[in-house]
């Protein structure tokens, strides 16, 4: 196998690049940049934020359910386990 010659000015400049200190960013550059990004983000419309919130809500009520039949379901196993009648 043929070994791959590097460019020594690469090497170099890849070097000097990395022993460079970090420029110090504005507060103003900070916001001008997240004003450009939240341009960039695609927003759900109306319809789609209403039937999302309308899963999230029926999903939780199905999972709140679920759990409280599981509770009921063992606190009854637990009882009939111990002879309680409590």
């Amino acid at each position: 196998m043929a070994k791959e010659k590097t460019d020594p000015t690469a090497v170099k400049a890849v070097a000097s690049a990395a022993n460079k200190p970090k420029q110090k960013r504005s507060i103003v550059r900070y916001f001008k940049d997240a004003r450009s990004e939240f341009k960039k983000v695609v927003w759900p419309s109306r319809k789609q934020v209403i039937n999302n919130t309308i899963v999230v809500i029926i999903s939780l009520v199905v999972s709140g359910l679920a759990v409280w039949g599981l509770d009921t379901l063992f606190i009854t196993i637990f009882k009939l386990v111990l002879g309680r009648t409590d």
